[in-house]
């Protein structure tokens, strides 16, 4: 019997996912605030595999690789002169994450995100070459899905969902945004029909708000999607941290960011 991809478990139920990586290993003392790049699967690889391992015991269906915020465009402005490359990072990351997931029944993930290109307004050409050396080590490793997240404008994540379904790989899409949408003012189920029409199998909003904000967020998705008679599938993944009132940047608005975020409390919820 053939291994079940995630399309196939996602129509017999629910995945349950990792994340929160980057965080963890900062408080780990593995990686630096502020700066969030993944070169921590080079330096201290046994640390991943073990933080990995940890989500695997704890239930999850997926192994994502710890290769958020990788792009060549942030490494360069984070350490100049190439020190690490993207491809170096992603292909690292992607190896730790196999070896764990095969301890249990885990699909890979290969994590690719947005990239200072788009912000400085280099256009799509540039965004997309930046996307395509994301994706170069999780084509040849054969990830099983690959995930584009943390995206703030609609329209990049629009992009990398053009450029990874050129993989043939399957494409789920998330966007850090609340239900008041994109930081161009896009809502969110416009951004969610968006995505669904360039092509992503899998479309939702990831870890930049708490799960109440979560829960409002994917339903304006789910509304707007019903709406248009789009039925892709659909994700969350929410932060852990409690932040109401929170501005369009979330939990990087508030004060305690990053140093002091902490779980809600019972009296909180």
């Amino acid at each position: 019997m053939s291994r079940q991809g995630l399309l196939e478990r996602l129509r017999d139920g629910v995945v349950v996912g990792d994340g929160g990586l980057i965080f963890a290993m900062e408080r780990r003392g593995y990686m630096n605030a502020g700066v969030w790049t993944p070169e921590v699967v080079v330096e201290h690889p046994e640390a991943v595999k073990q933080l990995h391992r940890e989500f695997l015991r704890a239930g999850s269906d997926v192994v994502q690789t710890l290769t958020f915020n990788g792009s060549q465009d942030k490494l360069n402005k984070i350490f100049g002169n190439n020190t690490f490359s993207c491809q170096q990072l992603s292909d690292a990351g992607y190896h730790i994450a196999r070896e764990v997931a095969k301890e249990g029944d885990a699909l890979v993930a290969g994590s690719i995100s947005q990239c200072p290109s788009y912000i400085e307004g280099k256009g799509k050409a540039a965004v997309q070459a930046q996307t395509r050396e994301q994706l170069k080590p999780f084509i040849k490793n054969k990830v099983d899905f690959l995930i584009a997240e943390f995206f703030f404008h609609v329209e990049e994540i629009e992009w990398a969902i053009e450029e990874a379904l050129k993989t043939g790989i399957v494409v789920a899409a998330t966007l850090a945004i609340g239900v008041k949408g994109d930081m161009n003012g896009i809502p969110a189920g416009e951004c969610a029909v968006r995505m669904a029409k360039a092509g992503a199998h899998v479309v939702g909003v990831n870890c930049m708000f708490d799960p109440d904000e979560t829960v409002k967020t994917i339903k304006a998705m789910k509304t707007a999607l019903d709406d248009a008679g789009l039925s892709p599938f659909l994700m969350t993944q929410p932060n852990g941290f409690f932040c109401p009132g929170a501005g369009k940047y979330g939990y990087l608005s508030c004060p305690e960011f990053p140093y002091a975020m902490e779980p809600p409390r019972g009296d909180q919820v």
